[in-house]
C-alpha cells in the first residue's frame, strides 16, 4: 500500500517522503516540515495515533490525514479528537486519496484573506498567522479548527448547516457522520468557551445546524 500510495502521488507531481513505521514517520514530520502527512494507525513501533498526538503536543499545525478501518468508526473519532483534520476509510481507492489530498492541500495552502483577525471575548485570533492567545497564553488549533472557526466566524449571527460546513471546510460532498462534525466543533468549544458545556459563541441550533454569536 505505501508503495502505491508513493507512486500515484509521485504521478501527479508530489513530491513524496516515505516511513515504514511511526517513529520513522514522527522525526520525518518534523525535521522535513512537509505540507501533509498521511498517516495509517496500524503503523509498527509508534501507530498513526501516537504520531499524530505527539505532533500535536509539539504544536505542529501541519495538516494529517489518517487511514482507518471502516468498520472503526471509534477509530475515526479519536483521530479527529487528537488533531487528525481528515480521515480516508480502508479499502479506499486512489482517486479518494487524491481527491483529499488535493483538499486538504487547498484549504492549508489558499485560505481566503478576507478575514484575517477576530477577537472571541478575551482571545485575539489572527487567521493569518493562525495564531491565537488569551492574556499572553498561545491557544493551538489545529488547521482543520482553524478553517471551522474562521468559517463560522465569517457566518457570525447566521445558521450553517453540517452539509454546508462539510462542503465549504472539508472541501467535498459526502454524508458525515454527525460525530465528525460535532466533534470538531466541541474540541473549538473547549478551546474558546469559557464554559464549554453552556457555550456563548458557538450555538447548536436543534434540528438546523450551528450559529456563532459574537
Amino acid at each position: 500500500m505505501l508503495l502505491g500510495l508513493r507512486d500515484n502521488l509521485e504521478l501527479e507531481g508530489y513530491e513524496v517522503i516515505t516511513a515504514s513505521d511511526g517513529e520513522e514517520g514522527l522525526a520525518k514530520a518534523i525535521s522535513a516540515a512537509p505540507d501533509l502527512v498521511v498517516l495509517d494507525i496500524t503503523l509498527p513501533r509508534k501507530n498513526g495515533f501516537e504520531v499524530c498526538r505527539e505532533l500535536r503536543a509539539r504544536a505542529n499545525p501541519t495538516p494529517v490525514v489518517m487511514l482507518t478501518a471502516r468498520s472503526q468508526e471509534t477509530e475515526k473519532v479519536l483521530g479527529l479528537e487528537l488533531g487528525a483534520d481528515d480521515y480516508i476509510t480502508k479499502p479506499f481507492s486512489i482517486t479518494e486519496v487524491l481527491a483529499r489530498v488535493r483538499a486538504v492541500l487547498r484549504r492549508a495552502g489558499g485560505r481566503p484573506s478576507g478575514l484575517e483577525t477576530c477577537r472571541i471575548g478575551d482571545i485575539e485570533i489572527d487567521f493569518r498567522t493562525h495564531q491565537a492567545h488569551r492574556g499572553g497564553q498561545r491557544i493551538d488549533f489545529t488547521a482543520r479548527e482553524f478553517d471551522l472557526l474562521r468559517y463560522l466566524v465569517a457566518h457570525t449571527g447566521q445558521v450553517v448547516t453540517r452539509e454546508q460546513i462539510l462542503n465549504q471546510v472539508w472541501g467535498y460532498e459526502e454524508s458525515p457522520t454527525t460525530r465528525t462534525i460535532d466533534n470538531f466543533v466541541a474540541k473549538l468549544r473547549q478551546k474558546i468557551e469559557k464554559t464549554p458545556h453552556e457555550p456563548e459563541h458557538i450555538l447548536t441550533v436543534h434540528g438546523a445546524g450551528y450559529k456563532f454569536v459574537g
